[in-house]
């Protein structure tokens, strides 16, 4: 069975973060928690000015959002009485966000409504959001997943309809601030959202072209903003390609994110560990998925003789990024395990074909050998 939506209200235009204010009165929201984190910091108390009075910012986001992270902004949402959440950040802002608003609204435990839990079918609604994105990069803004990093050590997602922002405001303005490093990631992030979610197992037509076009869109635009960071244009379709990447997503992600959940829970930034392993997962899935593979390197114009894993490596080259796991500090002592997990990862059931622990491991030697 196939079930298709593509539900949120999005505002995309330079300088639409100016439209905060209307957005909150029409949800009703009162008495909001802005959570961001410190990096962009500067960025939400202009959208708290742009709201007014009875705001709380709760700055508390970490790299990967945690199950402590979860707990402190619960509590500063409810020490505050808040009743709506407006997240400005990347997707650890965004996701933590999901996270607070489900625990705000539910009984239990966090861990009650994640995939590994069985929690899908038990979340209702949560209180109204807004998301601002600062980067583009998840497509958090309109995924129905916040992952967390729980103190069990397990990286793992809440995964609903439910936990889509009921608004959505994406402003390019806001990422021209973005650190090279972390525009890099973000935009490589995206394209992993782009091409995995293409070849992905799932039965969506209308994800599958948007993802397309989100990977034509990243091959043309991403080199762009690494070149000229003020360049406009560039960064309106960057992010305009992290909104397409996120809503591909319903068709199903593989391998490179059913690894990267495992990886991240060690707490490496998510658009770096999928950079690492675009190409040797490429590699691997090739033999099931070689039209679609053809195909991608016609829409982004590779040359004969170029296929879409080298150049997925020469983007790394290009933008001075990790280009192996042990450069970013993995512990090859580590990866037998986190293969294991990663098979396991219900992301890997839409992998073009879903890999088993032996296969995992066979990747991580690969992402070694950049």
């Amino acid at each position: 069975m196939t079930i298709i939506n593509f539900l949120s209200r999005i505002i995309f235009d330079e300088g639409a973060v100016r439209r905060l204010p209307e957005e909150v009165k029409r949800l009703g929201i009162a008495r909001p928690l802005i959570i961001t984190d410190k990096g962009v910091l500067k960025i939400a108390e202009r959208c708290a000015a742009l709201v007014g009075n009875n705001i709380t910012i709760f700055d508390g986001t970490t790299f990967n959002p945690t199950e402590d992270a979860v707990v402190a902004g619960l509590q500063a949402y409810r020490e505050k009485d808040c009743d709506g959440i407006i997240s400005v950040g990347g997707g650890s802002a965004i996701d933590l966000a999901k996270a607070v608003g489900v625990m705000a609204t539910h009984p239990g435990e966090l861990w009650d409504y994640t995939v590994k839990s069985g929690g899908v079918d038990c979340m209702g609604s949560t209180v109204p959001t807004i998301a601002v994105p600062t980067a583009a990069g998840t497509g958090a803004e309109v995924g129905r997943a916040a992952s967390v990093v729980f103190n069990n050590g397990t990286k793992a997602a809440l995964v609903g309809l439910n936990l889509l922002p009921k608004t959505v405001i994406c402003d390019p303005e806001l990422t021209y601030s973005l650190p090279p490093r972390f525009t890099a990631a973000t935009g490589i992030d995206a394209l992993s959202h782009g091409i995995e979610t293409y070849v992905s197992t799932g039965y969506n037509p209308p994800a599958e072209a948007i993802a397309l076009d989100c990977v034509k869109r990243c091959a043309r635009w991403l080199p762009k903003v690494m070149e000229e960071p003020g360049n406009g244009r560039a960064r309106g379709e960057m992010m305009m390609a992290a909104l397409e990447g996120g809503m591909a997503l319903q068709k199903g992600l593989g391998a490179i994110h059913a690894a990267t959940h495992p990886l991240g829970a060690l707490g490496h930034h998510h658009g770096e560990l999928n950079g690492i392993l675009l190409a040797p997962v490429i590699r691997m899935n090739r033999q099931y998925v070689e039209e679609k593979y053809k195909a991608l390197e016609l829409a982004i114009g590779l040359p004969p003789g170029e296929t879409l894993d080298i150049w997925c490596a020469g983007l790394l080259e290009a933008f001075d990024m990790p280009k192996t796991l042990r450069e970013i500090g993995v512990d090859d002592a580590l990866l037998p395990g986190i293969a294991e997990a990663s098979a396991k990862e219900h992301l890997n059931l839409t992998n073009p074909k879903p890999l088993d622990a032996g296969e995992f491991e066979r990747i991580f030697e690969d992402a070694n050998r950049a």
